[in-house]
């Protein structure tokens, strides 16, 4: 068998230390570059984290103060409906105690009639007073009632309004 020369061997030796030195130092640098492109990937996932994050913060503050602004409103449109069913109850409580008054004062004329033509104008004239005032109070019955249903409705239609223009608004980036 023959053997190879020390000198070639050393060359083989040589060679393959720069081959290592050589592939040692390209990996390094690979290594290095995957690191700064891992780290600067990173950084940018977490600035667009960072962001989203923030956006859904502020979307749901936005949402939390529409509710509570739903709630006051609710909250308003239920004083204003109460308050005015309370005006409608003693409207309602006048025009019944003003028509039994009336009633009383015509049972009272009544008692002293003298004739039935007496009598007839009497139920006649109270008839007729019964009539205009029955139509005249219902009159301000509805106008109360209206108000009310105006008055109850008002602040729910505003959010109703507020939440149609937030709708039509496009979404800030």
């Amino acid at each position: 068998m023959a053997t190879i020369p020390e000198t070639k061997t050393a060359e083989v030796k040589k060679l393959v230390n720069e081959a290592a030195q050589n592939g040692a130092a390209q990996t390094r640098k690979l290594v290095d570059e995957s690191a700064v492109q891992a780290r600067a990937a990173m950084e940018t996932s977490m600035e667009q984290a960072n962001k989203a994050a923030e956006g859904f913060m502020k979307a749901a503050e936005q949402a939390a103060e529409f509710g509570r602004g739903n709630a006051e409103a609710v909250a308003k449109a239920t004083q204003a409906y109460v308050a005015g069913v309370q005006d409608l109850s003693r409207l309602t409580m006048a025009l019944v105690q003003g028509l039994a008054d009336q009633a009383i004062e015509g049972a009272k004329a009544l008692s002293t009639v003298r004739s039935l033509k007496e009598a007839t104008e009497i139920q006649a004239n109270l008839t007729r007073a019964t009539l205009q005032r029955t139509l005249s109070e219902s009159a301000k019955l509805q106008e109360t009632a209206l108000k009310v249903a105006e008055q109850s409705f008002a602040p729910i239609s505003a959010r109703v309004t507020l939440a149609v223009e937030k709708m039509a608004r496009p979404i800030a980036a």
